[in-house]
């Protein structure tokens, strides 16, 4: 299955279990950057993986791979849609928002506790910072004042758009390198 096909499959009613091709690439990307998530495939089709073509698997396999190599590189993951294009009066209905809804469903995937993005008092406040876009647009704390705060600011909410992509590389520098 080449990558178009696999696109293809993730946005059309064929994917029963999985996520669409933008929330993929956002669960992929934190699953990646972020603590190893050991049974990645398991969350990423909701304990059905079973029940996807073993091809689908593949190519999701090596989508994977394809993305941790960039980071290995320390280049940034392009997003697979446009920031300057987002409608920040209508987050809830934008590309960004299903991207970071997927990357926040890998951040909390698991309930290990040794899979926890915050359990290292010395870079929990760095690991926040980093996350508070994918966070925020993801809608998974809009109800906290802080976060109505932000969502009411086009400006502010550009800008941590538009640092998306290198908080995703500095996030897996701080998860896999010793620096």
């Amino acid at each position: 299955m080449d990558f178009d096909d696999l696109i293809d499959f993730l946005d059309s009613d064929d994917n029963e279990f999985g996520l669409s091709s933008i929330a993929t690439h956002g669960f992929l990307t934190a699953s990646i950057v972020g603590k190893p998530l050991d049974n990645w495939q398991t969350y990423l089709f909701e304990g059905h993986e079973q029940q996807v073509k073993s091809e689908v698997l593949a190519a999701i396999e090596q989508w994977r791979d394809e993305l941790q190599a960039m980071l290995q590189d320390e280049r940034e993951i392009e997003l697979p849609f446009d920031v300057e294009e987002t409608d920040y009066l209508d987050i809830e209905n934008s590309e960004i928002s299903e991207w970071s809804v997927g990357f926040v469903d890998a951040m909390y995937a698991s309930d290990d506790e040794e899979d926890d993005w915050f359990d290292d008092d010395d870079s929990e406040e760095d690991v926040a910072m980093l996350t508070l876009p994918m966070i925020l647009f993801s809608g998974i704390d809009e109800d906290q004042p802080d976060m109505q705060e932000l969502l009411k600011d086009p400006e502010t909410m550009s800008q941590m758009a538009q640092a998306i992509e290198k908080n995703i590389v500095e996030l897996f520098l701080l998860f896999h390198t010793d620096d």
